[in-house]
């Protein structure tokens, strides 16, 4: 699949969005993807970033890595989105930055590409699905290829959502990632790397 272009988009406050996305940036890679990892533009003011020591923190570290463009999309054969969720939603960075692609959608240049999204909440019902569905709603206006995950292999009923990858960051926001959450974003980054590949004729 060396021929296939995947682009990681994602949105992250604490750290956790990010982690999940360099992780499937990783696994594409190793898929033979060429891969391009990006970070939609923050939109919080700093007084909002300033109240929360781990938002600050992660925000001083990332803000020199490339931010996501319209090209990043339109490039790739395949594109995975991430999102925190709020209030069991896309959080308004990312939909800010969905909102800017009508240009390329009228196009018809969003269409025809393989998607698929993850995210993270602090309770174990805290809208993780709620917000993947909502994220989707969207692919499906690109005329994109909306390829979860679903139950396609046994590792899912150990992560247990088909609709993506998610993970529980706890009341305290601060439960590290684990070999779950790792060996589900794997697969995920191999099926979209996989299903692109076919999609160009290469498998």
């Amino acid at each position: 699949m060396s021929n296939v272009k995947l682009a990681v988009i994602y949105y992250s406050a604490t750290g956790t969005v990010h982690g999940m996305a360099k992780r499937l940036a990783e696994a594409g890679e190793r898929e033979g993807a060429e891969v391009r990892l990006r970070q939609v533009a923050e939109l919080a003011p700093q007084e909002a970033i300033a109240s929360n020591a781990a938002w600050s923190q992660h925000f001083d570290r990332t803000k020199d890595e490339p931010e996501a463009t319209a090209d990043d999309v339109v490039w790739a054969d395949a594109v995975l989105f991430g999102s925190p969720t709020r209030y069991g939603n896309v959080a308004s960075q990312l939909k800010q930055f969905l909102d800017t692609l009508g240009p390329q959608w009228q196009q018809g240049l969003l269409a025809d590409k393989v998607y698929a999204g993850f995210t993270a909440t602090q309770t174990d019902h805290g809208g993780q699905e709620s917000t993947l569905l909502a994220l989707y709603n969207t692919i499906h206006h690109f005329g994109g290829l909306v390829v979860a995950p679903g139950y396609t292999d046994p590792l899912k009923f150990a992560d247990g959502n088909p609709y993506g990858v998610s993970h529980v960051t706890g009341p305290n926001n601060d439960a590290p990632l684990t070999d779950t959450e790792y060996t589900a974003l794997d697969h995920m980054a191999q099926r979209v790397v996989r299903i692109a590949g076919r999609l160009r004729g290469e498998g």
